[in-house]
């Protein structure tokens, strides 16, 4: 028999009722864990942030031209703290009493532009008359003292007059010379160049070591009326020139090879009076090289600098990154059992690499587009390692002004799409009475200078020749996901993509119609084409003669450093000069040289580092409000913090079309990524690797190991992804199930987009104080190796994983479930307050009724 049940009183029925209403208000009210709260805040902060960093950039606009871009290769040389002057000494005419010449950087060099400016020289007179100039040369020597003659990389370099920029030293002219007066034969004497190792020089014009065309050699550099100057010198190590050998490590332990930057000023005496008003000596010649000034070049060690007896962890990818990575190797080598190694590569055969790996592929990639992995394939861990971008680096001398230097461009997107797709008529042809212009470019500017569009936005050129400027766009022939930044930021621009779709511009100018139907008003290509086929016949008569086409006027580089190179020597790799060749079969070839100093005007996409090592001038290019803009720290980390996440959470995706507000229009990110399913190993030396780059790698420097400038520090929340992502790699945690994107992976760090998994947008793009990665707990100790820990604990892989792949973290899931529970309690309390009150009604309807 069952006991009674017993009877609940309805009034204690409503305090039941009331007390679980109570208790789900209470519990809404319970805070949240700390990493909630964090990631609220963080939320906040981003957002004030983002607006703090909106309106600095507004403030800064101003600054944001080509000559901020010069200010920051100031900068650059005050970094490197080891500029040396000297003064130039009296000699017989007193011509260089007055001269101080300074060069900005003697240390920590590579191949790289080194800035040489003078004062209190007398004015090189405008014309053809020259005189009161210097010459600069580069030189090995072992001697304390400095270099000789014969040590030195010159005599291959056109100049104004008939020696002076050869080795060629003519008997008589300089009473002063006892050492090399007389020739063999013919000949006239001369100093022949003695390598590093191998035998010296047998004439002259023997280019056996350096020729026209990879010669570091200035000979004609002028002084202006005021009496100063300027050059950019390319220093070159013994990887470009082995027979300087400058930076080269003999044995253990041992320096690298110091050298010399040598300038020999010149005034307006010869040892004899010349004959025409130039002055035609050598400054080889004896009574020339003893005015010389002597400066001494250090440079950083070339060449492998780890054991290669250390197990290989092998790099690939995007050219971005390849500068950062050439500074972090030495230290990475320190104190770790592996060696890291970089191949620069196009991205897409990167992604390739890293989702269908073979055994000797790389363990790591480098891009900037993700890597999205397929559908049951090994977790893909992204991890940000440098913020850089894509400019336009340009060298142009004007002759007939005192400095030749054209230095402040502004170019559109619509001319930048007009050079690339060979729409000016010298891009196609050099056209002249026996070659007639091509009849689709009828009506076609000849080249750029003649451009309207381009006369308007750069006033200074009006009235230049056709041919005074560059004659197209030197681009990389590598595919890479910064090609397609270039065309999207084409497409991104109305007159641009107009243009491209076939339009003409307001001018009448029209797309090279083989260019019509690749539909790059849309299309995005990862290259540059030249698909203009037009052959351009250059002969010396009937039967000797041979044929070049666009891609001999305007060459492709081999990358954007080779094309940052090409610009620094004013040679884009032209070979349209004809030459009969008796041994051709149509009688005659094609070659190139550069032009003489003065002369030289070459344009070519380039890296944003490469630009700035080689202290190129940078053109100005216009952002999404029209803001013309060059690549600064600024300017990168404006454009970094309005980017959005890309097809992978935590992934930026660089987009033109939203850089304002003093962004530049080119920034891009380099992701590392690599997956979970490597050796513990491997992964452990490449997390070392992304802790290095995201913690002592961002300090910006010219030491080894530190960021080369051209890169933007990256921002603080960036290198709390990275920090996550290096211990989510070296764990090698899986990506919880469902975490995936559809059809692809997901990356390590917080999300960009205010979503679960990360900050507000932005969070992970603007700050320079310090911060979290949402969800986790401040970045930790240092880990074993002394770079930064990870920002969770190294037994928290649940939660690293959870915030990596995009997933709730478990403060949201516990948000979640008491919002759950709060709705349960309420309709709980609800039901115990509702029983009572019915049941009331009830007794009143049965009263009323039997009344």
């Amino acid at each position: 028999m069952r006991p009674p049940r017993a009877r609940v009183r309805p009034g204690r029925r409503t305090a039941a009722g009331a007390g679980a209403l109570l208790a789900a208000v209470l519990l809404a009210l319970v805070p949240l864990p700390s990493g909630a709260d964090q990631a609220r805040a963080a939320q906040a902060a981003t957002t004030e942030q983002t607006a703090q960093t909106a309106q600095t950039a507004r403030t800064a606009s101003t600054a944001s031209t080509a000559s901020t871009a010069r200010a920051a290769s100031a900068g650059r040389a005050a970094d490197a703290g080891s500029a040396v002057t000297r003064s130039g000494t009296k000699g017989p005419y007193d011509d260089f009493s007055g001269l101080r010449v300074t060069v900005h950087q003697t240390e920590h060099l590579r191949a790289q532009g080194v800035k040489v400016t003078w004062t209190g020289g007398r004015p090189t007179p405008l014309g053809g008359k020259f005189v009161n100039y210097l010459q600069i040369m580069q030189c090995w020597g072992d001697s304390s003292g400095g270099p000789d003659r014969e040590s030195c990389d010159f005599g291959a370099v056109r100049a104004g007059g008939s020696y002076n920029g050869s080795r060629v030293l003519p008997e008589g002219w300089d009473p002063q010379e006892s050492e090399y007066t007389q020739g063999e034969g013919n000949f006239s004497p001369f100093v022949p160049f003695r390598p590093v190792t191998g035998k010296p020089t047998e004439d002259a014009y023997d280019f056996t070591y350096f020729g026209p065309n990879d010669s570091n050699a200035e000979p004609l550099r002028k002084t202006q009326p005021d009496g100063t100057g300027e050059a950019i010198f390319e220093v070159q190590t013994a990887l470009q020139a082995p027979h300087l050998g400058c930076g080269e490590v003999n044995g253990s332990g041992g320096k690298p090879r110091s050298c010399w930057l040598v300038v020999v000023p010149r005034g307006e005496h010869e040892t004899e009076a010349p004959a025409n008003g130039n002055l035609d000596t050598s400054p080889l010649s004896r009574s020339n090289w003893d005015r010389r000034m002597v400066f001494p070049l250090r440079f950083d060690p070339v060449g492998a600098t780890c054991d290669p007896d250390r197990p290989e962890r092998r790099i690939i990818g995007s050219e971005l990154l390849t500068d950062a990575v050439s500074s972090w190797q030495t230290v990475l080598c320190d104190g770790l059992d592996a060696r890291f190694t970089f191949s620069q590569s196009g991205e897409d055969h990167a992604r390739s690499l890293i989702r269908n790996p073979s055994a000797t592929s790389p363990g790591m990639a480098v891009t900037v587009d993700p890597v999205e992995t397929a559908e049951g394939a090994p977790p893909v861990v992204h991890a940000p390692l440098a913020v850089s971008g894509l400019s336009v680096g340009f060298l142009w001398e004007h002759a007939g002004a005192p400095n030749e230097w054209v230095r402040d461009l502004r170019l559109s997107p619509r001319l930048l799409a007009k050079m690339l797709t060979q729409s000016y008529v010298a891009g196609v042809s050099l056209w002249s009475v026996d070659s007639p212009k091509p009849p689709h470019l009828a009506g076609n500017p000849e080249a750029l200078v003649s451009d309207p569009e381009f006369v308007e936005l750069n006033p200074a050129m009006a009235g230049r020749a056709a041919r005074s400027g560059p004659l197209g766009m030197v681009a990389p022939s590598e595919n890479s996901d910064t090609s397609r930044l270039l065309w999207r930021y084409l497409q991104s621009d109305r007159d641009a993509r107009e243009f491209l779709s076939g339009k003409p511009d307001p001018w009448g100018m029209k797309l090279n119609p083989f260019y019509r139907d690749m539909a790059l008003d849309k299309e995005a290509p990862d290259y540059f084409p030249k698909a203009d086929p037009t052959e351009t016949r250059a002969s010396a008569g009937p039967t000797e003669w041979a044929v070049y086409t666009g891609a001999e006027i305007v060459p492709y580089a081999e990358n954007l450093h080779d094309g940052a190179l090409r610009v620094r020597r004013g040679y884009s790799g032209q070979t349209t000069n004809f030459e009969v060749c008796a041994e051709c079969a149509t009688g005659g070839k094609l070659t190139g040289e550069r032009s003489p100093q003065g002369m030289r005007q070459v344009a070519g996409l380039v890296d944003a580092p490469s630009a700035d090592r080689y202290q190129l001038d940078i053109a100005a290019l216009p952002n999404a409000d029209g803001e013309f803009v060059v690549p600064t720290e600024k300017s990168l980390l404006a454009a970094v913090a309005q980017m959005k996440d890309s097809a992978v959470a935590g992934v930026k995706a660089p987009d033109p079309a939203r850089a304002r507000n003093g962004a530049y229009p080119l920034t891009a990110v380099a992701y590392a990524a690599a997956t979970t399913d490597q050796p513990a190993a491997a992964r452990r030396d490449y997390a070392r690797m992304i802790r290095y780059a995201a913690g002592p790698g961002q300090t910006a420097g010219l030491t080894p190991g530190q960021l080369p400038h051209g890169y933007a520090p990256l921002p603080a929340a960036m290198r709390a992804q990275a920090r996550d992502a290096a211990g989510l790699l070296e764990r090698g945690a899986g990506t919880p199930p469902g975490a995936g994107t559809p059809g692809g992976g997901r990356s390590a760090g917080p999300g960009g987009d205010g979503t679960a998994g990360g900050p507000a947008s932005g969070a992970d793009s603007g700050g320079t104080g310090g911060g979290t990665a949402a969800g986790g707990g401040s970045a930790g100790g240092p880990g074993p190796d002394g770079s930064p820990g990870t920002a969770a604990g190294a037994d928290d892989t649940s939660k690293v994983a959870a915030t990596a792949s995009g997933a709730p973290t478990p403060s949201q899931v516990l948000g979640l479930i008491r919002w759950v529970l709060l709705g349960v309690l309420i309709a709980g309390g609800a039901a115990a307050l509702a029983g009572p009150v019915m049941m009331r009604l009830s007794a009143r309807r049965a009263a009323a009724g039997s009344g």
